[in-house]
């Protein structure tokens, strides 16, 4: 009897000596991947958040942290400099970054590469009623945030300035700001308009609306028609009515897409898993954030400006969506 429980004792600890080494086996090839996202009151957040917790819950050996940040430019720089593993950003700063185009990259980000396109980006021009402004030629002389410096907002609202004849030398006040800063300074009256490129229902806009007499000013006509023709990455779209409080009828506008990305140097193999485990666990983005609904497999190269990880790339001809 003592015998066997010895000999049971032994076993024992042999297990958990095994366990622990396998435990600890498993953890030092954890694969640690970062992904930048975006203002925490946006949608790129969230919808990161929704890409960590699918690879937590599907893939063990992979974890992802989530990374606030600047948004799209800044970005692009992260892949650049390798600090992010992979990074939501706009298709339009994401091919301007490849290229190396001025004055948003000094230099072009050869390493960057596609996952999968995401959901369209609507640029949105908030502004206070009792400024008065119905047209965005109505800006000049205005306090407007413009987004963060060096961000992809700040790119639109430079490019459909333009499309209307105008500077940001024309506004009465530029404010580089945030997200949540844009929000707070127009509660507050210390900005007249802001402009955000979001997905429509982005809370920043939605809890100053409930607060404030807001408007959402239209992007639309020739002034448009010359955006698209310029940088055709753009797409007529609309703010749908009743999305924000006082929005009562569609408003017409442009967007962009947002798309997922990872630096060429990721495994092949890591960016094949979570390009696949992402998308056999859709339901996890589409409850992250509203935006999340739109995200779509079969939408999923569309406005793709860049190329594909190999493998993203391996994932996509499995499905026979490319060759």
């Amino acid at each position: 009897m003592k015998r066997r429980i010895v000999t049971g004792i032994l076993i024992l600890c042999l297990l958990t000596f095994f366990s622990v080494i396998h435990l600890e086996t498993v953890q030092a090839a954890r694969k640690y991947v970062s992904i930048a996202s975006g203002w925490v009151v946006g949608v790129y957040f969230p919808l990161a958040g929704a890409i960590s917790r699918i690879a937590h819950e599907n893939l063990p050996d992979i974890k992802i942290t989530v990374e606030s940040s600047g948004a799209s430019v800044a970005n692009a720089k992260l892949i650049a400099t390798g600090d992010a593993d992979l990074a939501i950003l706009q298709n339009d700063i994401a091919y301007y970054a490849l290229n190396g185009t001025k004055p948003m990259f000094d230099k072009p980000v050869p390493n960057i590469r596609g996952i999968a396109a995401l959901y369209p980006e609507h640029c949105q021009i908030h502004a206070r009623k009792d400024a008065k402004i119905a047209t965005v030629k109505d800006l000049k002389g205005k306090r407007v945030a413009v987004g963060p410096l060096g961000s992809g907002t700040e790119a639109n609202a430079m490019q459909i300035l333009e499309a209307y004849g105008l500077k940001f030398e024309d506004l009465g006040k530029v404010e580089r700001l945030s997200a949540a800063e844009s929000a707070d300074y127009l509660k507050d009256g210390r900005i007249d308009a802001a402009f955000y490129t979001v997905g429509v229902g982005a809370s920043a806009i939605v809890d100053t609306a409930l607060m404030v007499d807001t408007m959402i000013v239209p992007i639309d006509g020739p002034q448009a028609d010359s955006l698209i023709k310029k940088y055709p990455f753009y797409a007529k779209d609309k703010v749908p009515a009743g999305i924000y409080k006082g929005v009562d009828k569609d408003v017409p506008t442009v967007a962009v897409l947002a798309i997922l990305v990872a630096k060429a140097e990721l495994e092949e193999d890591v960016v094949y898993r979570i390009t696949k485990a992402m998308w056999e666990n859709i339901g996890r983005i589409e409850s992250a954030h509203a935006k999340g609904k739109e995200v779509k497999l079969e939408k999923a190269l569309i406005g793709m400006p860049i190329p594909l990880h190999p493998g993203a790339q391996k994932f996509y001809k499995e499905k026979g969506m490319i060759k």
